[in-house]
């Protein structure tokens, strides 16, 4: 077929058919405008050629001017990697001194008798361990919720290490064995000594607790130092032996970077490791030494019973600065060994009636709770729940964990079959009072593989 001819009384025309790629799309020009005479078309022309100059232009041309700038990125931040043996079955170790009442502490935290207390050094020699109940007034209300026929808390592993002495790092008083001991655990609870007793003798001849802190921060620090020396030795070998080429080469020169790094923390800034900067990857490299300063501390303050009732003691505020000045941030707890001796053979009645008499008030005067949710904190440790009729349970898992994995507390079925997590939060479950209610609210919900488990979260696992 051939093209159209153009009108030669319209030559503006000629140029519209041309110009456009499409000029069938193109509006048509005025029939009562194309039977007025040339002249008359003059008028209109302008405002036809800018038309067709707008129509003319290509769909590439057209996409371009049209196109809409991509949306920016969102920065994700590197997750945080948490200082220490990673791992749900985390362990608190009761360190201190000899005589300090470490293994009376155990006993009365244990309600057992495993911890062998005597007045006399390296009364306890291997470690002793416990399960201790975590307290939590959620899962008592979630009991009387369900009214299950099984009741599991949380729990908090602890363990007597027997105590350390001026010169352990070197092998001092069986030093090395109890390092060892230490070194196995996740956290630590070092009891300091701060109240006299002439019955009870003390290993350095005087009651002094900053003295005593002292020991047991150098000791740590020197086995460390110690054991980073070899480490530096051992990668300063392999290291001469790498290229500049291969991953592995240059992992392996970054890692001795690190722990070059760790060495200067622990001499010349006189730091423990756990008080230092450090990215994700060095944390990573710090967590494959086990190192002793990297664990977190609790100071537990053991005071007599006058002064724990009076809340007074002249080594108190020295401990407080002490701690402030060489590891700030970490948790200071006084409490009586004596009094919680007292009180562990007691009714809950009875204890609170005790706590009357000492005017601490109607309650349980015991800080050994405190105590144990303390450590589970300092440990980074959360925990979920699973509610039913047979059996209300907390589960203690690491903060930060995912779904599939803190289903694989459970069992490890559940984590590698998991399909998804049915969860609705604890304040949600106590505000509404049932499940029923909460899940007509809108608060149960479906979650996947990428959910972070938060503290208190009610969980119902479905896997394949």
């Amino acid at each position: 077929m051939l093209p159209r001819r153009p009108n030669p009384l319209h030559p503006f025309l000629y140029n519209f058919a041309r110009v456009s790629p499409r000029p069938h799309a193109l509006p048509l020009v005025n029939t009562a405008a194309a039977a007025t005479p040339v002249t008359a078309l003059r008028v209109v022309r302008q405002p036809l050629v800018a038309q067709s100059l707008y129509f003319s232009t290509s769909p590439a041309a057209y996409a371009k001017r049209n196109k809409k700038m991509p949306p920016k990125k969102k920065v994700v931040e590197d997750k945080k990697v948490i200082l220490g043996r990673p791992g749900n079955n985390l362990k608190c170790g009761i360190v201190g001194l000899p005589n300090v009442g470490k293994s009376s502490f155990f006993n009365t935290l244990s309600k057992t008798d495993l911890g062998k207390a005597a007045n006399f050094p390296y009364a306890t020699i291997d470690p002793e361990e416990a399960r201790i109940p975590v307290p939590d007034d959620r899962f008592t209300w979630l009991c009387d919720l369900y009214k299950p026929a099984s009741k599991v808390p949380a729990f908090l592993t602890c363990i007597d290490i027997a105590g350390l002495t001026k010169g352990a790092s070197t092998g001092e008083g069986l030093g090395n064995a109890f390092l060892s001991h230490v070194r196995a655990v996740d956290g630590i609870f070092q009891v300091v000594r701060a109240f006299d007793d002439a019955e009870v003798i003390h290993v350095e001849g005087d009651v002094d607790p900053i003295r005593d802190m002292e020991i047991i921060s150098n000791e740590l620090r020197l086995k460390d130092i110690e054991w980073v020396e070899k480490e530096i030795e051992k990668l300063q070998k392999q290291v001469r032996s790498c290229g500049n080429v291969s991953l592995a080469d240059k992992a392996k020169k970054e890692e001795l970077a690190t722990v070059e790094k760790i060495l200067k923390t622990l001499k010349e800034d006189n730091k423990d490791v756990r008080k230092g900067q450090w990215s994700n990857k060095e944390v990573e490299i710090i967590n494959g030494l086990t190192l002793l300063t990297a664990k977190p501390i609790t100071y537990l303050v053991n005071l007599s019973e006058r002064d724990f009732v009076r809340r007074k003691n002249k080594w108190l505020p020295k401990i407080k600065a002490w701690i402030d000045e060489n590891n700030p941030g970490d948790a200071l707890i006084p409490f009586s060994v004596a009094l919680e001796e007292r009180l562990v053979g007691l009714s809950e009645e009875e204890a609170e009636a005790e706590g009357e008499q000492l005017g601490l008030g109607k309650k349980n005067p015991s800080i050994l709770g405190k105590i144990t949710t303390a450590g589970y904190q300092v440990l980074d440790l959360i925990r979920y729940f699973t509610c039913g009729p047979d059996e209300v349970r907390a589960w203690t898992v690491r903060k930060g964990i995912k779904a599939p994995q803190a289903a694989g507390v459970i069992h490890s079925d559940f984590e590698n079959k998991f399909v998804c997590g049915e969860i609705m939060a604890f304040e949600d479950l106590k505000q509404y009072g049932s499940e029923a209610a909460t899940k007509a609210a809108g608060k149960l919900r479906q979650q996947g593989k990428p959910y972070e488990i938060v503290d208190g979260d009610i969980c119902y696992w479905k896997c394949g």
